[in-house]
């Protein structure tokens, strides 16, 4: 069995996105999907003394954009702010030292893609988290389809035969075509762990980006990758996105 895990590369995912990719054999990011403004594409939340902030990246975007089409505003001092916000609010924690400067050096390199700022981080938090599958985006997979159909053909097309979905699936995923395809679906069960949090007196705040559980829990991060087997049977898993 080699099990797919497909998604857009988002800015510093949460938790559950990482989950996803250590229970895959191959990742698929789907760079040639219209890009969602204001989504998880381009900004994610942290924890600050008041609650939770958007970081979120200026781009240039256009009606039906594709995500590896998006530039980055790079006339905004953006990636100054975000090292900032970041060192301000973490700093504390106890383990922002061991990731600050990687991170700071690759933040503030001088990006005009959104999508190549998003899969080198991506594939940098992959590494401190010990996954170790291979990466294939989408546009060089040359498939077309919408919803089920793409899904399908890009697990085909890297030779996987079992797609691995987080429960938003269910809400456009038509399961009697990955039936007639041989491809096989089974559900991403993940329950957001807590684990020690700066900033106490505002409470728990779950969801927050990768950065969040890196630099409060180090390398015990990869703890929360562990899960429940995947079960294809369950009909009501825990949400993820």
């Amino acid at each position: 069995m080699t099990i797919a895990a497909v998604h857009q590369p988002q800015y510093f995912p949460y938790l559950g996105f990482f989950h996803k990719l250590a229970r895959a054999d191959i990742f698929i990011a789907m760079d040639s999907v219209e890009f969602l403004r204001r989504g998880l594409q381009h900004r994610n939340k942290i924890k600050t003394r008041t609650g939770e902030q958007w970081l979120t990246v200026p781009v240039f975007h256009q009606e039906k954009q594709h995500i590896l089409q998006v530039q980055i505003d790079r006339e905004l001092p953006w990636a100054r702010k975000h090292w900032g916000t970041l060192k301000t609010n973490y700093q504390p924690a106890p383990y922002f030292d061991l990731y600050a400067s990687e991170l700071q050096q690759i933040l503030c390199q001088d990006w005009s893609s959104l999508c190549e700022l998003n899969m080198t981080l991506l594939q940098w938090v992959m590494q401190k988290l010990d996954i170790h599958i291979p990466i294939v985006r989408l546009s060089e997979l040359k498939v077309e389809g919408h919803k089920s159909e793409l899904l399908i053909y890009a697990c085909q097309a890297v030779g996987a035969d079992t797609y691995l979905s987080g429960s938003g699936g269910r809400r456009y995923m038509d399961l009697s075509l990955f039936e007639a395809a041989g491809v096989k679906v089974l559900w991403q069960e993940f329950a957001h762990p807590l684990y020690p949090q700066l900033f106490p007196q505002v409470g728990f705040i779950s969801q927050l980006s990768i950065l969040d559980v890196l630099f409060c829990c180090g390398p015990d991060t990869c703890k929360f990758l562990d899960a429940e087997p995947l079960n294809p049977q369950r009909l009501e898993p825990v949400c993820c996105y």
